[in-house]
């Protein structure tokens, strides 16, 4: 498979992300009491290394369910894909980038996450039409069986 397959929308959800990122740190930089979390509070720190952990395995996992699969051109409906479509952008978008900020004293990783979850939203769907396209019944079988499919 191409290398665009494997990013899938990924280069358009940076993009649409980057904005938040780059005018979020400014702005943390300019004024980090605004964006200060208070320490964080020792709850705070153990549950953001809990979901950052998390959040970096269901990373892992899928990276390398993705490069073993599509070079044989199949469709993956296992592991963190029988949960969400989306598992890389999920995992990132919502247990990597917010919890890490937070370990760094700023909320501003919710507001990231958040772009960067709108960002998937917006894009996969392109990226679905290509797998319908793709795997045709296949994909139709595995969007029925998704646990999480808004997610």
């Amino acid at each position: 498979m191409k290398l665009k397959g494997l990013i899938g929308s990924g280069d358009k959800v940076v993009l649409f992300t980057l904005p938040f990122l780059v005018v979020g740190l400014v702005l943390n930089n300019l004024y980090p009491e605004w964006f200060s979390v208070g320490g964080p509070p020792l709850a705070l720190k153990i549950i953001s290394v809990i979901f950052l952990f998390l959040g970096v395995i269901l990373w892992i996992w899928s990276v390398y369910l993705i490069l073993a699969h599509t070079t044989k051109n199949e469709l993956i409906t296992t592991g963190p894909f029988a949960l969400v479509k989306h598992p890389i952008y999920t995992g990132v978008a919502l247990l990597v980038i917010p919890w890490a900020v937070f370990l760094g004293n700023s909320w501003l990783g919710v507001v990231i996450g958040g772009a960067m979850y709108i960002g998937c939203r917006i894009f996969a769907r392109e990226e679905e039409k290509l797998l319908a396209e793709t795997f045709g019944e296949g994909w139709k079988e595995y969007n029925k069986k998704i646990v999480i499919p808004w997610l």
